[in-house]
């Protein structure tokens, strides 16, 4: 587990690059129950006026805190996490997404052994999630 101690601001904890694909999509539909057709079908994802078929939210925020969680080595550390969805993940018929995700710690709180890390996912040279920060217990 990483000790408070050794940390300062603006060092990056984690960086770790995802693929998401179709097969991803029907996964994660599957787990979640979220069976939106918005996920899975282009003619419905362009009818409603969207890019293409899109990631879930959900799953791109779940992907977002893995490196964290491995860098932590205990999920239970996370303490709060919260995001802000600005913009889609399109996922092609053929191929992948390319995500990556970047862990930089943001405030240490040496009284309460807590540390904001914050998040910065992108797609396609875009952030995709806005105020992406995760609290985590020391």
């Amino acid at each position: 587990m990483p000790e408070i101690s050794k940390l300062t601001v603006g060092d990056i904890v984690a960086t770790k690059n995802y693929s998401v694909t179709r097969d991803s999509l029907v996964r994660y539909a599957g787990a979640s129950g979220d069976f939106n057709p918005i996920h899975y079908r282009d003619d419905v994802a362009a009818s409603v006026g969207l890019p293409g078929v899109l990631a879930h939210g959900m799953l791109t925020m779940g992907i977002s805190i893995e490196p964290v969680v491995s860098w932590l080595g205990d999920a239970g550390k996370v303490v709060e996490y919260g995001v802000r969805f600005t913009k889609p993940v399109v996922v092609p018929g053929s191929g992948s997404a390319e995500l990556t995700v970047t862990a930089t710690v943001a405030v240490i709180d040496q009284e309460s052994s807590k540390v904001r890390i914050d998040l910065q996912t992108s797609f396609e040279e875009t952030t995709v999630l806005g105020k992406a920060q995760v609290w985590v217990q020391l």
